[in-house]
């Protein structure tokens, strides 16, 4: 009986270290992105539309994670015809619709990824599980996170962050890219933040 018990103690001192080394190793790799930035809304037309997404480092589109609805629907008054915002409004998001090809998209395609423009002032987040917009598990590999913001017509801007699927978790470095600067509407997208966790 003692030397079962010895035996049982002593397998435990070896699979304990193990364990424990396995869920460190677990742990050393990313599975999801986060994205986070504080949204300030702002007065009037012509601003408020911004989109989160995904590309290869060809710069192929991968996954849009988020759009704002005005972008992809429009709004219609009167007799209005429906009309997609981006179309209406060229300077909405322009960096995403040309990386998504919204003109090839259906409107169906469309609405998977698209929500209401937040109606009031706070924190947004979104998050991406390395899937693509099929839901299919995408290749190990380089990729760009990018958050573009329409700041106030033809002024936008937009924030750009590389890293690797096989990358640890932790804070990554965005850089930044404005077309006009617009003082009166530039914190509408502000503390913009991408960790892999």
């Amino acid at each position: 009986m003692k030397n079962w018990f010895i035996f049982i103690f002593a397998a435990m001192l070896l699979w304990l270290p193990n364990m424990a080394g396995q869920k460190k190793s677990n742990k050393s790799k990313a599975t999801t992105l986060e994205v986070s930035f504080n949204y300030q809304r702002q007065d009037g037309p012509g601003s408020n539309q911004y989109a989160v997404w995904i590309e290869n480092e060809k710069g192929d589109m991968v996954k849009t994670l988020f759009v704002t609805s005005y972008t992809t629907k429009g709004r219609t008054r009167g007799n209005e015809q429906p009309m997609r915002g981006y179309i209406k409004r060229p300077a909405c998001v322009p960096t995403w619709v040309k990386t998504a090809k919204a003109n090839d998209l259906t409107d169906v395609q469309l609405d998977a990824f698209t929500g209401a423009t937040p109606k009031a002032s706070g924190l947004q987040t979104y998050t991406w599980n390395f899937t693509d917009q099929q839901g299919n598990a995408v290749p190990k590999g380089n990729y760009r996170v990018k958050v573009e913001a329409t700041l106030f017509n033809a002024s936008t801007i937009t924030y750009i962050g590389s890293f690797n699927t096989k990358d640890k978790p932790g804070e990554i470095v965005l850089t930044s890219q404005l077309t006009e600067p617009d003082e009166k509407h530039k914190d509408m997208v502000t503390d913009v933040k991408a960790e892999l966790k």
